[in-house]
């Protein structure tokens, strides 16, 4: 089950963007920043972190993970390239980590290792200076 963004807990701005669009590059405001309010999102805690850490720099001090999109050229498709990102943020964040399971090596895998050492040990120590007595 997808996770729902509720439109109040979002607030979109438009500015005007650079790169490709020519002339009307200068005249109108295609880029699009998206402010989502992770508290109306209504986050489990370890949702809202696991959140924070993949957000980073986006994320602002008032609790606001804030993502400018201006990928494209036209308004409508930079608010869907933001709403989808903000979507795939989101489900990143609800998978949860397996931890690692700290392992041992086994007896027999310890005696093993030795032996190796010690035949290696051996061809080196064989490769000393000759002597012809």
């Amino acid at each position: 089950m997808p996770f729902e963004i509720p439109e109040e807990a979002l607030t979109e701005t438009f500015l005007a963007a650079t790169g490709p669009g020519g002339q009307n590059v200068n005249k109108v405001a295609t880029a699009v920043q998206l402010r989502a309010d992770l508290f109306k999102l209504g986050l489990a805690p370890d949702v809202y972190e696991r959140l924070k850490g993949i957000a980073g720099s986006r994320m602002t001090g008032a609790g606001e993970l804030l993502i400018t999109a201006r990928r494209f050229r036209t308004q409508e498709a930079n608010r869907e390239d933001a709403r989808r990102r903000l979507a795939e943020m989101i489900a990143e964040a609800h998978i949860v980590r397996a931890k690692r399971k700290a392992t041992r090596p086994t007896r027999a895998a310890k005696a093993k290792r030795v032996d190796e050492k010690k035949q290696r040990s051996a061809v080196k120590r064989a490769r000393g200076r000759v002597n012809f007595d």
